[in-house]
């Protein structure tokens, strides 16, 4: 039920207007849809960069100067910002034309580089394609892989002596010399069932898996997950437009209360090519394997979960000697999170823990106290030390020193986001490092040398910008985004006000509010209100970054937009703030925005006859459970995507934050729209997309019977073949939000 932001809410926020307005002159600063697809408010936005291993230094793909539209690299020094060619395009010629390069690693000496191209896409991310190996010493061009199929390769890595390259194909592992291109292949067993270096729909959706293999820094050993899904529940989607027959697409999905794929972690030796099992407690199946990481060559750490996710335990593995120790275990009554969702995190579905003092401690964030802090675990003997003695959540850990940790906070208030140190003695000390003039939202790439990085700040009245700074002086270098053309652009407009207030309901719970108000705002006037939704663990919608235009075209046609964080989602309030929602998503959570809203209407300029909501994926959950729940409060209401029975949805997500159904039937019924849906009185859109892998149509179609038999009066739109995002194919992305837009204007109209 996540929501990614890159997948829906940054389009939508973005991407949005009413087309029956389109004919409105630009001059007269108002926003229609024509002008937003025509590309005239365009963003600028850095190049993903690769950091020199030692941080002195980055790397970045750029566009030919002399080979028109072709890809080079560029290496660019941090301190100077002196810029060379790393590897010219001319260099990259392959039979098709030139090389488009989507993304690179580089070998350990430098003397080589793998690139990623003609890529695929697996379950979210493009995952699948051809990787070629460019010599730096004999320049020479290679493809791996040659003999497969194109586009068929998956995590290509360079072997630590740069002589030989692994990669997933179809499944299984192989191993390719890269003088004699002898393709080796490692895993026998793979075949979708079974599945090696890579991973199942849940593991990437849920736990941000999609790499499945390492090899130790000797090249002596690969490990790798084992997945066996054998046992996992084949879902049906149907494609009903491609041909005058329909197609079953099948997808391996565990529903909520099935048990997981079976994982285990394989061992290879190099040497040998044999393949031995680390043994871990707990069984296969009752267990999840989150993450796992080398820290030298002789000792792996692996992370392990139980299936109701309220354990976690750190293992040391030699393989050498197949010596297994558990070193850390970590419990609590709700559940333990691997990642910690936050606007600030920038490493998601890594899960590695960060490795301190030589290699012989990690890091650790954990909520077993009122707040989440940072620990460091001693390998050899367990020992904790709480770095982080303060009375504030910590958002995200970001980076380390010899003696200190960067991470990411907000002690005064959790609508922004700022970048700390302290250091990792846990002696009480900590610093802020992000100046005062960039109040918002603070993000940081560091270098693995952690003196240089690249920031990005944002805020309700501020653009995006991005600068390459120092630390801890946070001195700028160079400023490599400032969106000066968007903001004077943005200016044209008649922009909204933006304001921030608490809401403190009758239970006592006091919530973060924005308020997006008309351009033109009269406070003796009375103006309907359009609430946007979300609400559940992993996602926080009042935040203080760029309000983005669907708000700033709702708010010139006279709307108040209100985004509310209720309990349970992902602000920085303290650990019982975000657990006091285990077992009661759609209660507590729907319980805190119904009660906010009631409060915040008692606003003498808010119309409490004209209230619209929407939301999507968890938000489209909320905006049914408030529509039919509290239907004297919500007038209109839109669910794009939403879960309208909990029952349906992943093991994983669902688990963790509801416990296991066999347990707890009733929490899950309780929580569930589909069982209020007989209340409904306003008007309700349901919007769904047919090829909704995460969650299904399925779902639209058991709320709609249910409607039926209560005689409840609905709307609804089918996307036929749109995912989750519900943004493939032509002009699907206007037609989508016009859908939305004019329905609210329709159902809840605004001042005439």
């Amino acid at each position: 039920m996540k929501l990614k932001i890159s997948e829906v809410l940054f389009i939508g926020f973005l991407l949005i207007g009413f087309q029956s307005y389109a004919q409105v002159a630009a001059e007269e600063g108002v926003l229609t849809i024509d002008r937003i697809f025509s590309g005239e408010f365009r963003q600028e936005y850095e190049r993903p960069i690769q950091w020199d291993e030692d941080g002195e230094g980055y790397i970045i793909i750029e566009k030919s100067k002399t080979l028109e539209g072709a890809d080079e690299l560029a290496h660019y020094s941090s301190a100077t910002q002196r810029r060379s060619i790393f590897v010219s395009a001319e260099k990259l010629q392959i039979p098709e034309g030139s090389l488009a390069i989507e993304s690179f690693t580089i070998s350990n000496d430098g003397s080589k580089v793998l690139f990623f191209t003609n890529s695929s896409r697996v379950w979210r991310s493009n995952t699948k394609g051809d990787y070629w190996i460019y010599d730096l010493k004999n320049e020479s061009l290679v493809k791996l892989g040659a003999s497969f199929e194109p586009s068929s390769l998956m995590f290509a890595k360079l072997s630590s002596n740069n002589q030989e390259a692994f990669y997933v194909h179809k499944f299984n592992i192989y191993r390719e010399n890269l003088e004699t291109h002898k393709i080796v292949q490692l895993t026998k067993d793979g075949d979708g069932d079974i599945i090696n270096g890579t991973f199942d729909w849940v593991y990437e959706e849920e736990f941000g898996k999609r790499d499945g293999f390492s090899f130790n820094d000797a090249g002596t050993h690969l490990a790798f997950w084992h997945l066996d899904a054998s046992d996992t529940g084949t879902f049906y989607m149907i494609n009903n437009t491609d041909s005058i027959y329909s197609k079953p697409i099948p997808i391996q999905y565990p529903k909520v209360g099935d048990p997981p794929s079976a994982a285990k972690i394989g061992m290879v030796n190099l040497t040998t090519n044999q393949i031995n099992w680390v043994a871990l407690e707990g069984g296969e199946r009752e267990n999840y394997i989150p993450g796992m990481q080398w820290v030298n060559h002789d000792l792996l750490l692996i992370q392990q979960m139980n299936r109701h996710q309220n354990k976690l335990t750190v293992w040391s593995y030699k393989p050498t000697s197949q010596k297994l120790e558990k070193i850390y275990t970590e419990s609590e009554d709700t559940w333990v999170d691997i990642d910690y969702p936050d606007v600030s995190s920038n490493n998601w579905g890594s899960n590695d823990l960060t490795l301190v003092d030589g290699g012989e401690a990690f890091l650790r964030m954990t909520e077993t106290d009122a707040w989440r802090h940072i620990y460091k675990v001693n390998i050899g003997n367990g020992k904790k030390t709480l770095v982080t003695p303060f009375e504030y959540d910590i958002a995200s850990l970001q980076a380390t020193t010899k003696n200190h940790v960067y991470y990411i906070a907000s002690p005064d208030n959790t609508t922004q986001r700022y970048l700390y140190w302290t250091d990792l003695k846990g002696n009480g000390k900590d610093k802020r490092i992000t100046p005062a003039e960039f109040s918002g939202l603070n993000s940081y790439n560091i270098a693995p040398n952690a003196k240089y990085a690249i920031h990005t700040h944002q805020s309700a009245t501020q653009v995006r910008t991005v600068r390459f700074i120092n630390l801890p002086d946070h001195k700028v270098i160079k400023t490599l985004v400032d969106n000066a053309s968007y903001n004077s652009k943005l200016n044209t407009l008649k922009l909204p006000e933006v304001k921030f207030t608490k809401v403190t309901t009758e239970e006592g719970i006091t919530i973060d509010a924005r308020m997006v108000l008309p351009p033109d705002f009269d406070s003796k006037k009375k103006y309907p209100v359009l609430f946007h939704v979300y609400g559940e663990p992993w996602g926080q919608v009042a935040l203080d970054n760029q309000i983005g235009f669907i708000n700033i075209l709702m708010a010139q046609k006279g709307y108040i937009i209100i985004d509310m964080d209720n309990r349970g989602t992902p602000c920085l309030n303290g650990s019982a703030w975000r657990k006091s929602i285990y077992r009661k998503i759609g209660l507590i959570n729907a319980n805190d925005q119904a009660f906010a809203a009631k409060e915040i209407l008692k606003l003498d300029y808010l119309d409490e006859n004209r209230t619209a909501v929407w939301g999507w994926s968890g938000g489209g959950t909320m905006t049914l459970n408030l529509m039919f729940k509290y239907p004297e409060i919500y007038q209109t209401g839109v669910a794009v995507a939403a879960v309208s029975n909990q029952l349906i949805y992943d093991n994983i997500y669902q688990e963790r934050y509801m416990g296991l159904p066999q347990e707890n039937m009733e929490d899950f019924v309780n929580g569930s729209p589909i069982t209020y849906a007989k209340n409904l009185k306003g008007n309700l859109m349901i919007i769904h997309g047919t090829a909704d892998d995460n969650v299904h149509y399925q779902s639209a179609e058991l709320l709609i019977n249910e409607l039926i038999k209560e005689n409840k009066q609905f709307d609804m739109m089918a996307y036929p073949n749109r995912s989750h995002g519900i943004y493939e194919g032509s002009n699907t992305s206007r037609h989508l939000y016009n859908v939305i837009t004019n329905y609210i204007i329709e159902k809840t109209p605004p001042n005439n």
